[in-house]
């Protein structure tokens, strides 16, 4: 499997885009571009599967590497493991339904499918990056077009919004670069490596200064408190798709970075730092719940409940048990899909109602019951409901937490629970409200989804049923990952 054809296929898709003449065109070849990356990443799950069940016990597998900088030690050094081919499947599900959900855009369209594309270029490039320097290139990627994408198609205070979450995000990438800078000057040979790195041995006084740095800057895309005042607003302003990349997406460039570089090359510095994670990650659950009631627009709905369930991904890594950052794991694939449906589901309803009010809606089943029915079946996996998968990520986070047997944990860990409780009466009366009760006149007349629109929310629910009706796929693609990040863990610190 040549990890290559990942970063080649949406670039040449982003090319073609440029090139073909008309919308129609610019449509058709998105979709074919973003199917070839749904194609090439199953291709890729189960070729990876196979290298497993063949007894390939390797960390990282399909490894590409190519001297770029030699005197400097930089290469461009690719290859996955189960948590990269996880992303890389979650990745490429948000891309094909946000194409499909944009299919009616019409304002440069051109600009607009190239901005998406080159999006999961950065994304693709993210996930098998295994060099530092190369990681932090494609995460930059990712950020650029964000800032287009709200600045140019989207709604309300978008130029603040879109400032906003530039500012924020190149804050935090700041925090990444001096700290990646910091583990290269100070690592044996000066190397950028990612397997170089964690063979090597950083001297403690290094990794608590290094740490919070790429923690902290990894922690900015992924909602981390106090950080996360980017978020209402950049998914509020955000067109459709673009909140759906946003979420699903760009949000998990953080929680990843958070774990594969931050907590298993610094091992000795992310236990020294591990309450201040769970005090943070416990305040995001709860301020986030709670921030959720009190709002009525569906958009600032999804965009505030998403800090609190991208609290759930930092509670499972400031945990630090082998369960609870598989959860972690579990938690970016299940939110990233159920929060661009959530999206999708919301853009659709906009579209036709123009109003993202829920006290101005009610009785849209009777009109719109495909889009409806979406819209249950995401809340209810928002609120944890069996056999949808956030039942199984957070249960998975929870069980992991529950492990440690100190007071502290097992406090942290009840609280936590207990947002389950806020999550679902704000989820239930959203949905009701806008689902249920009398149909208004004024919407009597709308027409229920489109052929694209139905098929991008038919491909995230197939995730989601996929994760929680079976999770041990999931659980067993990740297992061996978190468990090299256990191990990590489990090492005493040097002596000085």
């Amino acid at each position: 499997m040549n990890l290559l054809l990942l970063i080649a296929i949406p670039l040449v898709t982003a090319v073609l885009v440029l090139l073909v003449r008309n919308a129609v065109q610019v449509r058709w070849v998105s979709l074919l571009g973003a199917t070839a990356q749904l194609v090439l990443a199953f291709v890729l799950f189960f070729a990876f599967r196979q290298q497993r069940i063949d007894g390939n016990a390797a960390d990282m597998l399909f490894q590409l590497q190519y001297n770029w900088f030699p005197s400097w030690h930089i290469s461009f050094h690719l290859g996955v493991d189960g948590i990269s081919v996880a992303m890389i499947l979650l990745t490429a599900f948000v891309v094909i339904a946000g194409v499909l959900v944009s299919w009616n855009v019409e304002k440069m369209t051109k600009e607009f499918y190239f901005l998406l594309i080159l999006l999961s270029l950065g994304a693709y490039g993210f996930f098998v990056s295994l060099d530092l320097f190369v990681l932090f290139f494609f995460l930059e990627i990712a950020v650029i077009p964000k800032y287009l994408l709200i600045g140019v198609w989207g709604s309300g205070r978008k130029e603040y919004s879109a400032n906003k979450l530039a500012l924020m995000l190149m804050g935090g990438s700041v925090l990444v670069l001096v700290g990646i800078l910091a583990m290269y000057y100070n690592a044996p040979g000066r190397s950028a490596d990612i397997q170089t790195l964690a063979r090597s041995v950083i001297s403690p006084e290094v990794q608590k200064i290094c740490f919070p740095l790429l923690f902290v800057g990894f922690g900015v895309f992924t909602a981390l408190f106090p950080f996360h005042t980017w978020v209402p607003d950049g998914h509020s302003s955000a067109p459709t798709a673009g909140s759906m990349f946003l979420a699903g997406i760009s949000m998990k460039l953080g929680g990843y970075g958070c774990l594969r570089v931050a907590t298993y090359l610094l091992h000795d510095a992310a236990k020294d730092y591990s309450t201040p994670i769970i005090v943070l990650s416990v305040i995001a659950i709860l301020y986030g719940a709670f921030a959720t009631m009190m709002q009525k627009d569906l958009k600032y709905i999804n965009a505030y409940s998403s800090i609190s369930h991208c609290g759930f991904v930092l509670l499972g890594i400031g945990m630090m048990t082998k369960t609870s950052m598989t959860g972690t794991v579990m938690q970016m694939v299940s939110h990233g899909l159920m929060t661009a449906l959530f999206f999708a589901v919301i853009g659709m309803i906009y579209e036709r109602t123009h109003t993202r009010q829920v006290s101005e809606m009610g009785g849209l089943l009777k009109t719109m019951p495909f889009i409806s029915t979406m819209l249950f079946i995401v809340g209810l996996c928002s609120l944890g409901l069996p056999g949808l998968s956030g039942f199984a990520a957070e249960m998975t986070v929870f069980m992991g937490s529950w492990e440690n047997p100190d007071t502290f944990s097992r406090v942290a860990t009840i609280l936590s629970c207990l947002s389950l409780v806020v999550t679902a009466v704000y989820i239930l009366r959203a949905v009701t409200k806008t689902a249920m009760g009398p149909l208004k006149p004024e919407f009597a007349a709308l027409t229920d989804a489109r052929w694209n629109e139905k098929l991008a929310a038919i491909i995230l629910v197939a995730g989601i049923l996929a994760v929680g009706t079976a999770p041990f796929w999931l659980n067993d693609l990740v297992n061996p990952a978190t468990q090299l990040i256990k191990d990590a863990l489990n090492l005493q610190p040097p002596i000085d």
